[in-house]
């Protein structure tokens, strides 16, 4: 996956409050059905767009004035999405998260990650620096 292999590149800055999730699945909607996804490809992606905004705005940042920021790279043949936040890992080992009070938050965050895996082609946790990325990318016309 090359950059210059991609064909575009659009990039969201989200607020950290539930109510934009909702934006995020419509932008994905949208991305994906340009670029030729079938309708239950399409509702793959939106919900594991949604688990990953609504992990972040649950579990993480706990500031409403922040922003969380969401990178859709779309190439012929798939859609990347990167979903970066800074100062809680996204994808971390959530029974030590100590933002997760009981044991069924952490129950929903191992079932949140576990569906965003069995809806997308490839998952890929990275931490670089203050910064933590979920990257996610669906391949046109391939199941999971």
């Amino acid at each position: 996956m090359k950059l210059e292999d991609r064909e575009d590149l659009i990039k969201l800055s989200i607020p950290n409050k539930p109510e934009y999730v909702s934006v995020v699945r419509l932008t994905a909607s949208a991305i994906a059905s340009r670029i030729g996804f079938n309708i239950e490809e399409i509702e793959d992606i939106k919900v594991a767009v949604a688990e990953v905004c609504t992990n972040i705005i649950r579990n993480g940042l706990k500031n409403d004035n922040m922003n969380f920021d969401i990178e859709f790279n779309i190439y012929t043949d798939k859609l990347c999405i990167t979903v970066t936040n800074t100062g809680e890992k996204i994808c971390e080992d959530v029974t030590r998260n100590e933002n997760l009070n009981s044991i069924e938050e952490q129950e929903e965050a191992k079932l949140g990650l576990f569906i965003i895996q069995a809806l997308m082609d490839e998952v890929e946790c990275l931490e670089n620096g203050t910064n933590f990325e979920i990257k996610m990318t669906k391949k046109i016309g391939v199941g999971n």
